[in-house]
């Protein structure tokens, strides 16, 4: 018998948190269930070295295949298992038409891995909780509401709109970044081959006249020399400050201040906000359309989302709605979310569809965002053809103000010396 230590919501909707004896965690699940809670999260409690399972079977049944699954085959999954459970198929067949397919993918080991425990007679929902890290926790919990309310199909259906909504979101993203990425690399590009290999022979010619050449031309001169004898210097201080930089970043609190300070950029900052929204928005509400309660909403976000400053904020928004405020209220008092979206919520709770006031926040928030995303793309591109245009016109002028001042002074000299030479 192993310890477990379990957090869940009952019935009136307040999280609980305390301690059980199973077998294993898919009893643990059971267990829960039998005394009508809903599990949020069940951990091992290990009090030493001792408590760590080394290979029982307890530890296999938890774990499932070692696997991880693409976004692209996540919906894949989500959206093939709607479709053959709203034909009529059941869970096992449906599963076994996954893994006959004949294509190589990870698909196929999670279908075997899952068909498996559902003979076994495991819920669909704990035997995807059992299945490492290929499910989220948000995405276990809606296969779980959907079992209990007899709506599998319908959940795993809004759970594969929500998906290619939010693949949609990050191809957007990606595709307003290809055009500066292009433009702003290609500028580097020429200006190392410019620097590396067609000053060198100008700063030759130069030199030779023995003219004093402008302050830029110096500059640009010494520059090219500095990273012809040093670039072995600027790699590793760059490499340097890259790695200082990363391990800084997954440390708590660099983690915590990156977080934080990502989302006041002003331009990066807004985009965030405007996605979070959307994401919050179109989450809570699929969430509590499908019988999930406010409460275990909010504390699956909280799991789910990786940015640690917002998900310190839905801990205490959490905390607020479990201690029995109303979500505007809670919302209002954290001073992050925006007054459009608390209004629409107030409205929503005033007519007792919260659900509905949320899906139309996230219609908003998500046409909002495509604006964000138009601006920044118009924005950038621009941007990132001044930067380039500037740095190469800057060393064009650099060069071609040498080069005449150059021309002059040989010019000077030859008048000077025919001068000279001529008879009295």
């Amino acid at each position: 018998m192993e310890t477990f230590r379990f957090r869940a919501s009952n019935e009136a909707g307040t999280l609980e948190t305390g301690t059980l004896a199973a077998r294993s965690k898919i009893e643990a699940y059971d267990q829960l269930r039998v005394r009508k809670l809903r599990p949020v999260s069940i951990e091992i409690e290990r009090t030493g070295p001792a408590a760590a399972p080394t290979g029982s079977s307890t530890g296999s049944q938890s774990v499932g295949p070692v696997r991880t699954l693409a976004n692209a085959q996540l919906l894949l999954f989500t959206e093939e298992m709607s479709e053959l459970l709203e034909s009529g198929l059941q869970l096992e067949p449906a599963l076994r038409i996954i893994e006959s397919r004949g294509e190589k993918s990870a698909l196929q080991p999670v279908a075997v891995y899952l068909r498996q425990q559902v003979r076994d007679g495991v819920s669909f929902s704990n035997a995807l909780r059992s299945c490492g890290k290929c499910f989220s926790e948000l995405f276990c919990s809606m296969v779980a509401a959907g079992e209990a309310a007899g709506a599998l199909p319908r959940i795993l259906r809004r759970q594969a709109e929500y998906f290619a909504i939010m693949a949609d979101l990050r191809k957007r993203v990606v595709m307003a970044l290809i055009y500066p990425s292009i433009v702003f690399s290609a500028g580097i590009v020429l200006l190392v081959i410019f620097m590396t290999f067609l000053l060198p022979a100008l700063t030759d010619i130069l030199k030779r006249t023995d003219q004093q050449l402008p302050l830029m031309t110096r500059l640009l001169i010494g520059t090219s020399e500095f990273f012809g004898h040093y670039w072995w210097a600027v790699l590793v201080l760059i490499g340097l400050l890259a790695s200082t930089f990363t391990w800084w970043r997954r440390t708590p609190e660099g983690h915590m201040t990156w977080d934080r300070a990502s989302l006041r950029l002003p331009l990066l900052g807004k985009v965030l906000r405007g996605r979070f929204y959307a994401e919050f928005s179109q989450t809570l509400s699929t969430l509590v359309a499908n019988g999930v309660t406010l409460l275990n909403g909010l504390v699956l976000l909280e799991r789910a989302t990786p940015n640690l400053h917002i998900k310190k904020l839905l801990v205490r928004l959490a905390e607020r709605v479990g201690e029995g405020s109303s979500l505007s209220s809670s919302m209002r008092a954290l001073a992050f979310f925006p007054p459009e979206l608390i209004d629409m919520i107030t409205v929503g709770e005033q007519t007792g569809n919260i659900a509905g006031a949320l899906e139309r926040s996230a219609k908003r928030y998500d046409r909002e965002f495509n604006n964000q995303i138009a601006q920044v793309t118009n924005l950038i591109q621009p941007v990132t053809i001044l930067v380039v245009a500037l740095f190469v016109g800057m060393v064009a002028y650099s060069m071609i103000t040498g080069i005449l001042t150059s021309v002059s002074g040989l010019r000077t000299r030859q008048t000077t010396t025919s001068s000279q030479a001529a008879p009295p």
